[in-house]
């Protein structure tokens, strides 16, 4: 979940990156932030398609043979 506190920090540390830069504790916190920011919408964008009524399509595997996605050289 995103909380209003996340989105300051996140915006926080890009404002103090361009102004003066990050120590690395600081570009660690960054990073796992950002990270959890995108696990977040990338789940709210999927549950969104899927109560629309869009399936999501299972991955083939490279041995798959029904020739769509890999197809059969013969």
């Amino acid at each position: 979940m995103i909380t209003k506190e996340m989105i300051e920090r996140i915006n926080f540390l890009s404002r103090k990156q361009r102004s003066g830069g990050l120590n690395d504790a600081e570009k660690a916190e960054q990073h796992a932030l950002r990270q959890r920011y995108l696990e977040t919408i990338r789940a709210q964008v999927t549950d969104a398609l899927e109560a629309a009524g869009y399936k999501r399509k299972e991955k083939h595997g490279e041995r798959c043979t029904c020739g769509h996605c890999h197809p059969l050289k013969h």
